[in-house]
């Protein structure tokens, strides 16, 4: 499975934005799918997971009720729709991809990664 990501950009604190990620491979609807970020100077961080049905959701504490993960199997992709932003959400932003569906919330899990995009909030 190869992740491409797209949507990012500057955006003002408050703002929305709607990252994706487009999938290529015959059976990436077999695949659980995660949404990490990594900001200046700190670890990648887990912010939301989909299994293969897009039926089963988690999110991180700090994006709880403002970020959506969504996935359209027919299409290919996963979406993370981010609303409310703020500059603390400052971070390049990274798709993953696993079988297992287990573990969801370590980097280590996921077997394919996508290159990243870059997500600015200006306050």
């Amino acid at each position: 499975v190869q992740l491409v990501e797209s949507g990012g950009g500057l955006v003002q604190a408050g703002d929305s934005l709607r990252l994706s990620c487009a999938a290529s491979g015959r059976s990436f609807s077999s695949y659980s799918a995660g949404w990490f970020r990594q900001g200046p100077g700190k670890e990648r961080e887990f912010v939301a997971y989909i299994n293969w049905g897009g039926g089963g959701t988690n999110y991180a504490d700090s994006v709880k009720g403002r970020f959506t993960i969504t996935r359209d199997n027919a299409k290919k992709r996963v979406y993370l729709l981010m609303d409310s932003l703020k500059p603390e959400d400052t971070a390049v932003y990274y798709c993953a991809a696993q079988l297992a569906g287990q573990d969801f919330r370590r980097p280590n899990a996921y077997g394919y990664w996508g290159q990243g995009t870059l997500v600015t909030v200006s306050s």
